[in-house]
């Protein structure tokens, strides 16, 4: 896991240490929503790769935010979910969502690609 340590002393690095990078709000703001296996957590986020999803899943898991289930089940069936500390940062996430739209919407970057919402329903 990263530092926890904050050399700068801003909570903000302690923060970004948990939950920072590319995937890993992506990946919290797909788990939101609700317990999801992996190959929906895949299929929700096409660009990442499986061993990346892995490795921020484990991550997450070993930081306390995502909680991993795994059923006793032929084939095996694994679960993740937030767990309460990872749905306190549900506010984050959420404003997260709204500054990216409201900026895109400034820089008139809404027409681009598939579209900003549908990857971050609400």
């Amino acid at each position: 896991m990263k530092r926890l340590n904050s050399k700068s002393g801003c909570a903000v690095e302690v923060t970004l240490s948990v939950m920072g990078g590319t995937w890993k709000p992506i990946v919290l703001f797909h788990l939101m929503h609700g317990t999801k296996r992996f190959s929906a957590l895949a299929r929700a986020i096409p660009n990442i790769t499986q061993r990346m999803l892995t490795l921020q899943l484990r991550e997450l898991e070993e930081a306390g935010i995502v909680a991993r289930t795994v059923y006793a089940e032929v084939p095996p069936r694994v679960d993740y979910a937030l767990t309460d500390l990872g749905r306190s940062l549900q506010p984050v996430l959420m404003a997260m969502r709204d500054w990216g739209t409201d900026y895109a919407q400034s820089q008139g970057l809404q027409d681009e690609g598939p579209g900003l919402q549908a990857s971050c329903a609400a």
